[in-house]
């Protein structure tokens, strides 16, 4: 049971929520970015910069229950890896919105067994210059593929992506925080 405080009961008032939901969202939360529009912008304690922290009431079989994000996504992609017998890549995957486009993508949120980024930067293009900032984030684009091939209210746990092969790798790898961009880094604060 949840026991709203006065930061969590102030906010749900100025965005139309449940206090009780806005207390996780707070408790899910290193950094409350904005609160606009019904929602709150934040940043989790994996580093996530993302809407209400993770923190989601759909696809919940009641009013009064929310999911969480995992603690340590990279970790259970791990723990599923090495539960299967082939050791395949794992992706974990939650909805993101984007800052400067309509709609979600599922992103990674974990992974493991697979390189989460390919960096091209210093190749050169098709033109022959060189490449600047392309700089592949794989675990999203396979998160993203992933969803196209399963509906939101499917109830489908997970989605088998085949010819993904060359960004599979023998150990765990970096995890999908490598793909978290650092605060000095970030372009909108």
């Amino acid at each position: 049971d949840v026991q709203p405080g006065t930061q969590a009961t102030e906010l749900a008032q100025n965005l139309g929520k449940d206090p009780r939901h806005v207390q996780v969202i707070l408790d899910e939360s290193r950094e409350v970015l904005r609160a606009v529009r019904g929602v709150l912008v934040c940043v989790t304690h994996h580093g996530f910069v993302c809407a209400n922290a993770g923190v989601d009431a759909s696809n919940v079989p009641s009013e009064d229950t929310v999911v969480l994000l995992p603690r340590d996504p990279d970790g259970s992609a791990r723990h599923i890896r090495h539960r299967l017998p082939s050791t395949p890549a794992i992706v974990i995957t939650d909805s993101f919105g984007r800052a400067w486009r309509h709609g979600q993508v599922d992103l990674a949120i974990g992974c493991a067994g697979l390189q989460p980024t390919e960096d091209w930067r210093g190749r050169t293009d098709t033109a022959g210059r060189e490449m600047k900032a392309t700089w592949i984030a794989v675990a999203d684009e396979l998160a993203a593929a992933a969803d196209l091939a399963r509906t939101k209210d499917g109830a489908l746990p997970l989605v088998l992506i085949r010819g993904a092969h060359r960004h599979v790798i023998r150990d765990d790898g970096p995890g999908a925080l490598a793909l978290v961009r650092p605060e000095a880094d970030d372009l909108f604060r």
